[in-house]
């Protein structure tokens, strides 16, 4: 039985896992099953904190008492907001979207326990792309990173290429907002290793 001061992960995400184990935070992992649907009309930063928030209640009902971290990171731009593509076409019409703009990359967490959300909140960071070819698109998607990312590009990796300048939270943009993460975690209990 998972104790009290135990954290889990609500993610499937290797770039949550890595930026959680390299602030020195021990956890476990599961995954959620919560399905990703924008409701008509819904804002970007609603639309992350209720993914957020379900994440962590789904997988706290089943771990209790340990306390869960669920996340959602969603991408804007112009008002449109930016899911994981579907398909190439999909990321490279994304990614013509983005190119030489600014959009807001919104990361929500939820800390949940016993079925129920005790702490949530979202971090916003601008990011900037310079002007992309179509080429620059089309030989980006072909290596395949655009696919399981918000947005359609990894700012961990070679998409990071893309990017004039970030105002805000960098690892946000990656997928959690860590230092607010360790804040709240720390306040429920959960520290990092010393």
């Amino acid at each position: 039985m998972p104790a009290k001061n135990q954290l889990v992960l609500a993610s499937g995400s290797p770039r949550r896992r890595q930026l959680l184990a390299e602030a020195g935070i021990t956890f476990e992992l599961a995954q959620s099953g919560v399905e990703e649907k924008r409701w008509p009309q819904e804002h970007a930063c609603d639309y992350a904190l209720r993914m957020a928030r379900a994440k962590a209640e789904a997988v706290s009902t089943r771990v209790a008492p340990a306390i869960v971290l669920g996340a959602d990171t969603v991408v804007e731009c112009a008002g449109e907001i930016l899911e994981k593509p579907v398909d190439a076409a999909d990321a490279q019409r994304m990614l013509a979207i983005l190119s030489g703009r600014r959009h807001i990359v919104i990361t929500a967490f939820a800390l949940a326990r016993d079925g129920k959300v005790i702490e949530a909140d979202a971090v916003e960071s601008a990011v900037f792309f310079r002007p992309l070819s179509d080429a620059e698109i089309r030989e980006y998607v072909a290596t395949g990173e655009p696919f399981d990312k918000a947005g359609a590009y990894g700012i961990q990796g070679a998409g990071g290429a893309f990017i004039s300048r970030v105002e805000g939270p960098r690892d946000n943009v990656m997928g959690l907002p860590v230092r607010n993460v360790l804040a709240a975690l720390a306040r429920h209990g959960i520290a990092k290793l010393s």
